[in-house]
């Protein structure tokens, strides 16, 4: 069995371009090469989103909590490809079987499990199976397709 791999903040952002205020993964643990990762989110009061959504309720955005689990495939994928300091972007196919089970409010820690249903080494279009829970409870759960725009050598 392979040492499983993890990503901090500096590896994250070596691998995908997002930077604030849409960088929406912290950590990403238990990489298996392409098969499988654990991303983590902490919810802080101080995202933008909750300055609006909602005022005196503040609820992480379901399309956030989404967005979240594609930033710890593309993660994993990226870890996995070696794809550090490359450009990597990586585009949204579809999205199905999304679900919304619990809200995210701050102060939750937001844990995306992801596994990939297809994609190899030098494929395009992967897709992946995602769900997020905040301790025990379930908060998001869906199935998408991305595009992997990986540079050339």
């Amino acid at each position: 069995m392979s040492e499983l791999k993890r990503a901090d903040i500096g590896l994250i952002q070596r691998i995908i371009p997002h930077r604030y205020p849409f960088l929406l993964v912290d950590r990403v643990e238990d990489i298996d090469g392409f098969q499988s990762a654990r991303g983590i989110k902490n919810v802080t009061m101080n995202e933008p989103h909750f300055q609006g959504h909602f005022p005196g309720k503040p609820i992480m955005p379901g399309v956030t909590i989404v967005e979240a689990m594609a930033q710890t495939a593309a993660v994993m994928v990226g870890t996995a490809l070696g794809m550090e300091d490359r450009a990597m972007l990586v585009y949204f196919m579809s999205i199905d079987k999304c679900k919304f089970r619990r809200m995210v409010t701050p102060g939750d820690v937001l844990e995306m499990n992801l596994e990939t249903v297809r994609g190899k080494p030098g494929a395009k279009v992967w897709k992946f199976a995602g769900r997020s829970v905040v301790g025990d409870e379930l908060a998001c759960e869906a199935e998408f397709t991305a595009m992997m725009d990986l540079p050339e050598g």
